[in-house]
């Protein structure tokens, strides 16, 4: 029965991922880039060579691990706080 429900999961991402916001985006950014081209309508040419990188970069950013992003920004910070009162404790003795 888990397989089963595994297997579901896993054909269900695949239709998610092909009906995702980026195929969207990406299919829109090369029809605009065709159309433009096809009738030389350089505005249509600008925004598919806007939203087809932009499509990349989209999936870069969900793509990546935000949890992970904000532990280290707020160690950092941390160190950064410890550091500083360390100096402020050097300075008062």
């Amino acid at each position: 029965m888990q397989d089963n429900n595994l297997q579901t999961e896993q054909k269900k991402s695949l239709i998610d991922r092909i009906l995702s916001i980026e195929t969207g985006l990406l299919l829109v950014g090369i029809a605009s880039l065709v159309y433009g081209v096809a009738y030389r309508e350089t505005i249509n040419i600008f925004w598919g060579l806007m939203i087809v990188p932009g499509v990349f970069v989209l999936h870069k950013v969900r793509k990546k691990d935000w949890k992970a992003h904000w532990q280290e920004i707020e160690a950092e910070q941390q160190r950064r706080n410890k550091t500083e009162q360390t100096k402020v404790e050097q300075a008062n003795e």
